[in-house]
């Protein structure tokens, strides 16, 4: 049985949004994911992920948001950008739509960092406004807090981008779409990761890497993916429980 409202004929939809009051929105994004894994990396995870935690707990999945803010990553070809407003009013609609359905619970799968803080916005508005509960998973910010006794790195040569976490998920999830053969080390630079860390600064992403893998992509392998999904899906499902009562 799928749980993706996109799957589903409107009789199908019409008798499941009477049965459950939680709905997950997965958010993605079109960008350069280093030279081994596929450009909609982060929706391939984000929709996969959604689909396991989804059955897990009987929840629907809305359709998905695939183009967002890309902008730093727009030196890259094959990267999609949308200006955050345009980003926004779908976000917002998509939104607003599952309201009037009657869905209560509102989990947002991020995969895409960029969202995260206009989803946040949205959720603070629409939770007052409707009496409704939402949550966001930022899901490879999330992946990076549970990767403890999985992974061999830490810090960016795991989770900098498409490295050792990002490619180890891809390989358990779509390992047809990933060609370890280009996989690469890319040292995070120290101007970036170790020099005023504490403030926020706003250097190009081709700045950071020339091939768009930051840190050790060699590292990821489909064991650690599993391991780590199975665990990051768990942790969300005993969220929801506790939340979504």
């Amino acid at each position: 049985m799928s749980y993706r409202i996109k799957e589903m004929s409107w009789l199908q939809f019409n008798k499941r949004r009477k049965e459950t009051s939680s709905v997950i929105i997965p958010i993605g994004s079109v960008e350069v994911y280093g030279p081994h894994l596929p450009l909609g990396t982060d929706c391939i995870v984000a929709e996969a992920i959604a689909d396991r935690v989804a059955e897990k707990f009987d929840a629907l999945i809305s359709p998905m948001i695939e183009i967002n803010d890309a902008s730093a990553l727009q030196a890259f070809p094959g990267t999609f950008n949308v200006a955050r407003e345009n980003f926004y009013g779908p976000l917002e609609n998509l939104f607003k739509s599952l309201i009037d359905y009657g869905f209560k619970n509102f989990l947002f799968l991020s995969g895409h960092g960029a969202s995260v803080d206009m989803t946040s916005h949205l959720c603070r508005k629409y939770q007052k406004q409707y009496d409704i509960k939402c949550g966001q998973i930022d899901w490879w910010r999330f992946a990076a807090a549970n990767s403890d006794g999985i992974l061999d790195y830490k810090g960016p040569m795991a989770h900098g981008h498409a490295s050792e976490c990002g490619t180890s998920v891809m390989l358990y999830l779509r390992p047809d779409l990933v060609d370890m053969s280009k996989a690469e080390l890319v040292a995070p630079l120290a101007e970036v990761y170790e020099i005023f860390t504490d403030v926020i600064r706003y250097i190009p992403f081709e700045e950071k890497t020339n091939n768009g893998t930051i840190g050790d992509a060699r590292a990821g392998s489909a064991e650690k993916g599993k391991m780590l999904v199975e665990k990051c899906v768990d942790r969300i499902v005993s969220y929801m429980e506790y939340e979504f009562k």
